[in-house]
């Protein structure tokens, strides 16, 4: 299942696991990107809760936690090279993966039709 956030991330979720991201729009709106700082392993995110940085040659931008849970997965090959976000974000570019501890935070995301809404608001 695909979501989305106001924040311009995406959320893959398969069981209790969501895998983090940023969607083709925020990477467009980032420019090519410079430099990722993934959360570690382990830690215990709050929904809403600053869990990545990324730098661009335009601009530094924070990524938020979807939802709470505990970091369980990180994608070192974007620390690596950051252009594969730019390159692929909705895939290959994926930031981290969340043990997802509060299911009922899932009703705050978006769908694909209310994120797309959301993109034609903002243009």
């Amino acid at each position: 299942m695909l979501r989305f956030t106001k924040d311009h991330e995406w959320v893959e979720i398969d069981g209790d696991v969501a895998t983090i991201g940023i969607t083709e729009h925020a990477q467009d709106q980032l420019g090519d990107l410079t430099f990722v700082e993934l959360p570690t392993p382990g830690k215990r995110l709050a929904q809403g809760a600053a869990a990545a940085i990324v730098e661009s040659v335009k601009a530094a931008s924070d990524v938020y936690a979807p939802l709470a849970g505990e970091v369980v997965a990180v994608n070192q090959s974007i620390v690596d090279d950051p252009s594969i976000v730019n390159a692929d974000p909705m895939a290959k570019g994926w930031f981290f993966k969340l043990k997802i501890t509060d299911a009922s935070q899932l009703g705050d995301l978006l769908d694909e039709a209310a994120y797309r809404a959301l993109l034609e608001e903002e243009s």
